[in-house]
């Protein structure tokens, strides 16, 4: 008589089962993602209207409206916490001019009042916010309507249409003798155009819009790494205060994410660690002085010294730590900061430990796997 084990084997009528369902949650995540995108879109273009309108009502000079959007940030963020920043309220102001309501009621069927609800409105934008704020980094409007009418043709994700406004797709097919054929061409999504359903719900202007918090449990060795390094640095001392995991930040319109922020007490300053899987570059460099620079800006206090950053990179049996103490003010305090922080050598060491020990343990996983369904 078979086991159960063997009854049950992801090769068979159970692994169609299994399959069957994880495509049914697949699909209704990635309804509940579109659904709530539906709505955020709906409210951000009807929050730029009210600007707008109430901008017109005003002084009719640059200066006013300015201040109006300054004082509806620091107003909407004291009530409602992230995403009023005075970019992000410019960039809903300029969602309604672009897509004004003239235009929206040309795409309904009904007879058009003076006001859309939000449903109707939801018709009439369909793409998600992240591809319109995409979008609406355009200058050129006829450039807009080609991407927009272009990611509705060929249900673009925001990878690809980013790909595409990258590769100047809409001049290179203007310039293009035979445009229908560019058009087809263009149009094949690569693989790293695709977005799994968990990314859609994880959007970071979804999560900001529902006020959720955006740090999240990566899977496999790089969150491995992390959930390690963030032990070691605590049992070093008491110096080491833990503060955030994949904090999030946005750089214009641009998100990034600092994969572990720690707060160390007797230097007075936060310190950012990014890890990388694979060799160091010069980029992994200048991404980190971004960091830096917004870290700065906006989330030291009047007391503190700049932050610091590390930066760990995990290549295959190697590891380089390197720490960025560029942006501080003078040699003394980077002199004080290398005498206080753990040694490179020593990081560099551990991440190479801890690599070793994961990739064993990932392989004995895969081989009691394997075990299992023979």
């Amino acid at each position: 008589m078979r086991q159960p084990k063997q009854l049950l084997s992801t090769t068979g009528r159970y692994g169609l089962f299994v399959r069957e369902i994880e495509g049914l949650l697949a699909e209704a995540r990635r309804r509940a993602a579109r659904s709530i995108n539906a709505v955020l879109t709906a409210t951000y273009w009807e929050i730029g209207r009210r600007i707008v309108e109430f901008e017109q009502a005003g002084e009719k000079r640059a200066h006013y409206g300015e201040a109006v959007i300054r004082k509806l940030s620091e107003d909407l963020t004291c009530r409602l916490g992230r995403g009023f920043s005075p970019d992000n309220l410019e960039l809903m102001r300029r969602f309604y001019l672009v897509w004004p309501p003239e235009t929206l009621k040309n795409r309904k069927s009904e007879t058009p009042s003076r006001k859309l609800a939000l449903v109707d409105l939801a018709r009439a934008l369909p793409l998600s916010w992240s591809h319109y704020a995409r979008l609406l980094k355009i200058q050129n409007q006829q450039a807009i309507t080609f991407y927009e009418i272009e990611t509705l043709r060929g249900g673009w994700s925001v990878r690809q249409l980013d790909r595409q406004i990258e590769s100047q797709f809409y001049e290179r097919t203007m310039l293009s003798r035979n445009k229908a054929a560019m058009l087809v061409k263009g149009g094949h999504p690569q693989p790293q155009d695709a977005v799994l359903p968990e990314e859609e719900i994880k959007d970071p202007y979804v999560l900001e819009f529902l006020g959720l918090k955006d740090e999240y449990s990566e899977s496999g060795l790089e969150d491995g790494l992390i959930r390690h390094l963030e032990t070691f640095l605590l049992e070093l001392g008491t110096d080491f205060a833990f503060v955030a995991r994949q904090k999030r930040l946005r750089i214009g319109h641009e998100w990034y994410r600092v994969d572990l922020v720690f707060y160390h007490r007797r230097l007075r300053c936060l310190i950012l660690i990014d890890l990388k899987i694979g060799r160091f570059t010069h980029a992994d460099a200048g991404q980190m002085h971004l960091y830096l620079n917004y870290a700065r800006e906006h989330w030291r206090h009047p007391d503190e010294n700049p932050p610091v950053g590390l930066i760990l990179c995990a290549q295959k049996d190697a590891a380089v730590a390197r720490y960025a103490l560029e942006g501080l003010s003078n040699k003394i305090l980077a002199a004080e900061y290398r005498t206080t922080l753990p040694d490179e050598r020593k990081l560099e060491d551990e991440v190479r430990r801890t690599q070793i020990t994961l990739s064993a343990r990932r392989a004995v996983g895969r081989l009691g796997k394997k075990k299992e369904e023979v």
